[in-house]
């Protein structure tokens, strides 16, 4: 136990880590009803969380929620950009026009999307620890994949219908088997002008008054027909109140609250300097090439868009954990924590001592295994910039070296249980640009040179004797990845055929993969799984100190928030609570990032200007809430999340009521858009808009 932070206890303010008021992204299972109504003034029961969890869906990386019997889900028009995209091409730009089929025999399907909806969650706690007795390393690790495997073959086994998923939560205090009815055939049904959505740009993104109107709708097939879906949100298209309860219901990304000090240190020095220089050069490359020409532009804008949202997002938590105020109170929360630990386990093991000896080594190992192979949890980085070819080969290659182990000793991505999956994706449709392709590999390939130096044995592997320049030009004009039918032979063809390919970025896969996987393993052995064992002890600690007052981490599995519609009043963030059309009008110059996208300017002296159109909630929402339905005490819905300001973005390691503020496009703004802007006269009517 470190004996000199238990000792300055005395000087930290505060002292309870307990969560307060609206504080928390709750699971379904553990929501604190009682408190809800308490905070709130409301009067929900468990009937009510089971109707809104049965109309909240799961949409990609994004959430949303159904809004008829028909299966029509709301979300946010950024959350269908990629799709947008994907139906578009330079002569049809959707993305300038809308989306708007006048029939749902218009509506598109979007290429390899899913969405899923929670129908059941159980406990498998007791068989996930126990797969895991007695092991260290890399064999802990993957023990319980493996065993995580197992269990969700033996719920949902083959049936294309349904997903099954083991949830880890409180950081491997707690593991619970999900239970999703999946849904493949998944198609737009209305999307607005993109400058509808994201009027204001970058310099508006992350920040409150909004004046968007960030919603979409897509629907869900089955049989190449609407879903029936009984179960749904009532829509509300009345203006919303100042101060009433709304409950946001969604799939939150990742929080890193339960993380110790320690842990905080080495994100703050090591991995959001990283994220963030070279996430801000890729932008600087894509911005530069939408300069180009139109079509060059058209194909960058959703690249630019979200790298510029990571990029704000990161800036955010980089204030944060450079905040002493902020860190202090963090830091007092956990002396009061260890205080307890030590009243009841004063000759136990020494969680938090075991998790500071693990830094070093994540601080030497984070650089090379994000840019080598990601998924550390830890950043945001991503493997070949986030080339959709690179992803492909990737998994066509690791894909038939593992299929050819049994299910429980591959890597956990490749089980038989996820298979599915990752052929959903490997599958689809979906367009490339091959300039695009380069600029994504190119920049990744000489940042990471950059990083880990010229003399580093991974970059020698990495480019051989080439430049990063003649290599991305290489494997991107000779790959044949972007046909489908090619793809799927070559997953179909397994090992054999992958091996004997002659596509010059499969061989160039295979030729670094070994290498990349090697860097993966030192990870686990070294760090992941020390850190899994000694943060689930800090679990069954904290349960032992605090019971279930205290919620798990955001693990991009859904949750329910609340709070209340209201503005904020402290400095650097001061606000009402709403925007209106009129304030649109206003806010308007013409000329970029604040020009009215057309079809909406054409439709001003039909819209009211007093409607409502974003509203600032005190909700608990991070990145994965965007689209997530915001719905009254009586279970109508009244908005979706779509963004949150830049001080909130500190809510990724800690609840700020004072300034957690998440921005809500409301129903009444959709239902403008859909009857006096776009013409969706059959939406309206299926909406059960009335007037």
């Amino acid at each position: 136990m470190r004996l000199a932070l238990l000792a300055s206890a005395a000087v930290l303010a505060l002292a309870a880590t307990s969560a307060r008021a609206e504080e928390g992204m709750w699971t379904y299972d553990n929501f604190p009803i009682a408190r809800a109504n308490a905070t709130l003034g409301t009067n929900i029961d468990q009937a009510f969380l089971d109707r809104v969890r049965l109309s909240s869906v799961k949409f990609g990386g994004c959430s949303a929620g159904v809004v008829s019997g028909q299966g029509l889900v709301m979300t946010n028009n950024h959350c269908v950009a990629t799709c947008v995209a994907n139906l578009s091409t330079p002569q049809q730009q959707y993305g300038e026009t809308g989306f708007t089929p006048k029939t749902r025999e218009e509506e598109r399907k979007c290429p390899g999307a899913t969405a899923e909806i929670l129908t059941d969650i159980s406990d498998v706690t007791e068989r996930m620890h126990k797969a895991g007795e007695g092991l260290d390393g890399q064999a802990f690790t993957q023990a319980r994949e493996a065993e995580a495997g197992r269990i969700e073959t033996e719920a949902c086994g083959n049936d294309p219908k349904i997903r099954c998923q083991v949830v880890s939560l409180y950081r491997g205090g707690q593991f619970k088997l999900y239970k999703f009815r999946k849904y493949s055939d998944v198609r737009l049904a209305w999307a607005p002008e993109d400058r509808a959505a994201t009027f204001g740009g970058d310099l508006d993104n992350f920040s409150f008054p909004r004046f968007a109107i960030d919603a979409a709708f897509i629907r869900l097939y089955e049989d190449d027909k609407p879903v029936e879906t009984p179960i749904h949100f009532t829509w509300n298209a009345d203006k919303p109140t100042e101060g009433e309860a709304v409950f946001v219901s969604g799939n939150p990304g990742a929080t890193q609250r339960l993380l110790t000090m320690d842990q905080l240190a080495t994100i703050r020095d090591v991995v959001l300097p990283l994220d963030q220089l070279i996430a801000s050069e890729l932008r600087g490359r894509l911005i530069r090439y939408a300069e180009e020409g139109e079509d060059q532009a058209f194909i960058a804008m959703d690249p630019i868009v979200g790298v510029e949202n990571t990029y704000k997002r990161g800036l955010g938590r980089m204030r944060a954990l450079t905040d002493a105020n902020f860190m202090t109170a963090k830091a007092a929360a956990e002396v009061d924590f260890m205080q307890r630990y030590a009243a009841a386990n004063s000759a136990g093991p020494d969680p938090w001592g075991a998790l500071e000896a693990v830094q070093p080594l994540a601080r030497e190992l984070y650089a090379p295994t994000a840019l080598l192979e990601g998924g550390t949890a830890l950043g945001t980085t991503s493997v070949a910039g986030g080339s959709q070819l690179f992803q492909w080969a990737r998994a066509i290659v690791r894909g038939a070296q593992e299929r050819a182990k049994p299910s429980d000793q591959r890597l956990a991505e490749y089980a038989d249980s996820r298979l599915p999956g990752v052929e959903s994706g490997l599958f689809a449709e979906r367009p490339t640009y091959p300039e695009l392709e380069q600029i994504r590999l190119e920049w990744w390939l000489s940042k990471t040179r950059e990083w880990l130096t010229v003399d580093s044995p991974h970059v020698r592997i990495l480019l051989g004797k080439e430049s990063p320049e003649g290599l991305s030009a290489r494997v991107v004009a000779g790959t044949k990845l972007a046909d489908p039918a090619v793809r799927r032979a070559l997953w179909t063809g397994g090992l054999a055929a992958v091996q004997a390919s002659d596509d010059p970025l499969i061989q160039y896969v295979l030729s670094i993969d070994a290498d990349a996987r090697a860097v993966r393993t030192e990870w686990e052995n070294k760090v992941k799984a020390p850190t899994d064992r000694a943060s689930e002890q800090l679990a069954t600690a904290r349960f032992a100190a605090y019971g279930d007052a205290v919620y798990p981490d955001a693990t991009g599995t859904l949750r329910l928030t609340y709070g209340q519609v209201e503005g904020s009043d402290v400095p650097g963030q001061r606000f009402a609570a709403f925007t209106t059309f009129a304030g649109l009008w206003d806010r308007a110059t013409g000329a970029e990032p604040f020009a009215v996208a057309p079809k909406l300017l054409a439709a001003k002296d039909q819209i009211d200007p007093n409607a409502v159109m974003d509203m600032a909630v005190s909700t608990d929402t991070i990145g994965g809430s965007s689209g997530s339905p915001a719905i009254n005490a009586r279970g109508e819905i009244i908005g979706a999340n779509f963004d949150s300001t830049v001080l909130t973005q500190r809510n990724a390691y800690g609840y700020d009521r004072a300034v957690n503020r998440s921005v809500i496009v409301t129903t009444q703004a959709v239902t403008v858009a859909l009857r006096d802007v776009y013409g969706m006269d059959h939406l309206v009517e299926e909406l059960g808009v009335t007037r």
